[in-house]
């Protein structure tokens, strides 16, 4: 892919940061409302939570998950960083693949559970995994936040061969487009 222009660049990394850490608050939420409604005193006050859970999970959470995943690949692709390139980059991608699909097919999945019980007047079962894949997933973008801002690890193999055949421009320091 073509390198994306100054402008372009910048207008994408906002796009991406702000997409990013609104994924991160809104699994908070998630972890919050599926605290609540573990711990609710009252089968109304879990319902209002798991029913806030599933508002959270239909409207935001798939499509906040794809557009971190695609306009962080698109970053990746349009710099100097490359999607291969530099290991932080590379296990940024992954896990942020596996986390979009664990929110879509998993979390969802449960939202769902949780509230076809609350609908028809059933205890929520299995309260712990509407607590325990949000804390994973909250620990997993903090993870993802560090690496973005730390860049560890240095160049993948295939970085490295690039780098050494000059097609690698302005990449040897390992700290290339750290200025947005």
């Amino acid at each position: 892919m073509q390198q994306l222009k100054r402008p372009a660049r910048r207008a994408l990394l906002v796009v991406h940061v702000v997409v990013s850490v609104g994924w991160l608050g809104l699994t908070l939420g998630v972890l919050a409302l599926g605290i609540t409604g573990a711990t609710a005193g009252s089968a109304e006050a879990a319902a209002g939570a798991y029913r806030s859970m599933n508002v959270l999970g239909d409207w935001l959470l798939i499509p906040v998950s794809l557009l971190s995943l695609l306009s962080g690949v698109v970053l990746s692709l349009g710099t100097p960083w490359g999607l291969a390139r530099h290991r932080w980059v590379y296990v940024k991608f992954w896990l942020t693949l596996v986390t979009t699909a664990a929110t879509a097919f998993a979390l969802r999945a449960r939202i769902d559970a949780a509230m076809a019980d609350v609908s028809a007047g059933r205890a929520v079962g299995a309260t712990t995994d509407l607590v325990l894949a949000p804390s994973v997933s909250l620990g997993v973008y903090v993870f993802l936040t560090a690496l973005s801002v730390i860049k560890p690890w240095g160049m993948t193999a295939r970085g490295r061969r690039l780098r050494g055949n000059g097609r690698l421009r302005g990449a040897g320091s390992g700290r290339v487009g750290s200025r947005a």
